[in-house]
C-alpha cells in the first residue's frame, strides 16, 4: 500500500518526468497538467492521466492556481508536487492546496513566505545565528536609507529584489555615484518579475564560491543534511554546472556548514527538502545568501553520492512519516557533476532560442545520467524555462565524474535546436574546472562577451 495513491504534478519537462518516475517506483498513480504548447510532451504521455489547464502562456496555465486545484480535484488526486519554479515556492499556493483539502509536498505556507523574501529571511537567520553578509534589509526603501547604508557597508555592493532570484532585479555597484540608477532599474526588473519592488543591499563578495547545503526536515522535529554543491558556475547570475561535493570544502567545513543549516532548518521546524544557499569567501568564510523551500535543478548530484531518491523522501515527509535516515546514516560517496542542457546561443550572449528538436538521443553507459522531457520533434517554445534537459556524470572520484559528463555531453544528440551542449564541454575542459578553482567568475573571466 503506498502513502498516496495518486498524485497531480503542477509543472512539465525534465522534472515532471523525473517526478513521475520516483512515484511509479512506489506504487503511486500520477496526473499531469500541460498547456496548449505541451500537448505533445512526454510529460503528458508519461502520466497516468492528463489533464489541460489552458493556453501556452504560463500566467494562463502553469502558473493559474485555480485551474491547476480544480485539475486536482477533477482527477481525485491527494497531493499536489509543484516541482521547482512555476508555482513551487509560492505560498498562495500552498494555502490554496490546504483549503482544498490537497497535501502540499513541501513545507507549510507560512515557511515558503518568511523564506520567500529575501529580506525577511535574512532579518530570521540574523536572528538564529546563522553569518550573513553584511548589509541592509530595513523596511525604509528610500533612495536615502539605500544610499546612506552603502556608504557604511562600503563599496562595492549588491542590490537585490528581496522577493525573488535568478539573477532578476540584482545589481552590482561600484562606485556611489551609481547608486540611484542601479536602485531603479533593480526595483523597475523586480517590479516586473515578481510583482514587488522591495530591496535588499549586501557587500559584494567578489569571485566567492556559491555552496549550497541540502537538508532535510519531517512533522516530528528531525532534520539532516546531505551535504554540500558546489553551484559556482553561472552565467548572468543563473547555475550552468553543479557538482558534490565541493573541491573548496574540507571535512571540517561541511561538517560546520551542514550543522548551521540543520539548527536553522529546526528552528523554523522546516518539512520537506530545502536548500541553504552560501557564499564561501577566499578565506573560507561562509555567508548565508537565501534559502529554496523547494527541491533544486542540481539533486541528481545529491543524489548520486548518497544514493538516495530525494523525491522520495518528499513524499514519506508530506504522508507525516519520519525522516528515512538519520544524520549518522547518511553517508558521502565518490563525485558527481550536473550539466544544464539549454535551448540558447552562448555566442550571442546566451539569448534562449526556440526551434523544433528534430533528433534527440541521450548518453549511454555506467556513470551517466540524463535527466529530460524530450523527444524527436519535440517543440521548444518562448513560453517556458530554456532549460530542457540535465546531463550527470557520476563515479569513484572527481576526475572520473569529469569523464563521465564529457562523454554524455559529447555522445548527446541534440539535432535541430541550438544549446549550450559544446559550451559546456568547454566550461568542463578548461583548466580552472579541472583543478577544481573555479569561481563565480568563471564564465566572465574564461569566457568573455566577444
Amino acid at each position: 500500500m503506498s502513502i498516496f495513491s495518486k498524485i497531480l504534478i503542477a509543472n512539465r519537462g525534465e522534472i515532471a518526468c523525473r517526478i513521475m518516475a520516483t512515484a511509479k517506483r512506489m506504487g503511486i498513480k500520477t496526473v499531469a497538467v500541460y498547456s496548449e504548447a505541451d500537448a505533445e510532451a512526454p510529460h503528458r504521455k508519461a502520466a497516468d492521466e492528463a489533464i489541460l489547464i489552458g493556453p501556452a502562456p504560463a500566467s494562463e496555465s502553469y502558473l493559474a492556481i485555480d485551474k491547476i486545484i480544480e485539475a486536482a480535484r477533477q482527477s481525485g488526486a491527494e497531493a499536489i508536487h509543484p516541482g521547482y519554479g512555476f508555482l513551487s515556492e509560492n505560498a498562495e499556493f500552498a494555502r490554496a492546496c490546504e483549503k482544498a483539502g490537497l497535501t502540499f509536498i513541501g513545507p507549510d505556507a507560512s515557511t515558503i513566505a518568511l523564506m520567500g523574501n529575501k529580506a525577511a529571511a535574512k532579518r530570521y537567520m540574523i536572528e538564529t545565528g546563522v553569518p550573513c553578509i553584511p548589509g541592509y534589509e530595513g523596511l525604509d526603501q528610500s533612495d536615502e536609507a539605500f544610499i546612506d547604508a552603502a556608504e557604511k557597508i562600503g563599496f562595492p555592493v549588491m542590490v537585490k529584489a528581496a522577493a525573488g532570484g535568478g539573477g532578476r532585479g540584482m545589481r552590482l555597484v561600484e562606485k556611489p555615484e551609481k547608486m540611484q540608477k542601479a536602485l531603479k532599474a533593480a526595483r523597475s526588473e523586480a517590479e516586473r518579475s515578481f510583482g514587488s519592488d522591495e530591496l535588499i543591499l549586501e557587500k559584494a563578495i567578489l569571485n566567492p564560491r556559491h555552496i549550497e547545503i541540502q537538508v532535510f526536515g519531517d512533522n516530528h522535529g528531525a532534520a539532516v543534511h546531505m551535504f554540500e554543491r558546489d553551484c559556482s558556475i553561472q552565467r548572468r547570475h543563473q547555475k550552468v554546472i553543479e557538482e558534490a561535493p565541493s573541491p573548496a570544502v574540507t571535512p571540517e567545513l561541511r561538517e560546520k556548514m551542514g550543522a548551521t543549516a540543520v539548527a536553522a532548518t529546526k528552528a523554523n521546524n522546516y518539512s520537506g527538502a530545502g536548500t541553504f544557499e552560501f557564499l564561501l569567501d577566499i578565506d573560507k568564510n561562509f555567508y548565508f545568501l537565501e534559502m529554496n523551500t523547494r527541491l533544486q535543478v542540481e539533486h541528481p548530484v545529491t543524489e548520486c553520492v548518497t544514493g538516495l531518491d530525494l523525491v522520495e523522501w518528499q513524499l514519506r515527509v508530506a504522508a507525516n512519516e519520519p525522516l528515512p535516515l538519520t544524520q549518522e546514516e547518511i553517508s558521502l560517496t565518490g563525485h558527481a557533476i550536473e550539466a544544464r542542457l539549454y535551448a540558447e546561443d552562448p555566442d550571442k550572449g546566451f539569448l534562449p532560442r526556440v526551434g523544433t528538436l528534430s533528433r534527440w538521443q541521450t548518453a549511454s553507459g555506467d556513470g551517466i545520467r540524463t535527466d529530460h522531457g524530450l523527444a524527436d520533434g519535440y517543440e521548444v517554445t518562448p513560453f517556458y524555462d530554456a532549460m530542457i534537459a540535465k546531463i550527470i556524470g557520476h563515479g569513484d572520484t572527481r576526475e572520473t565524474a569529469r569523464t563521465n559528463i564529457l562523454k554524455g555531453l559529447e555522445q548527446t544528440i541534440d539535432e535541430g535546436l541550438t544549446t549550450n551542449r559544446k559550451f559546456l564541454i568547454r566550461c568542463l575542459a578548461h583548466e580552472a574546472f579541472t583543478d577544481g578553482s573555479a569561481t563565480t567568475a568563471f564564465i566572465e573571466t574564461h569566457f568573455p562577451k566577444k
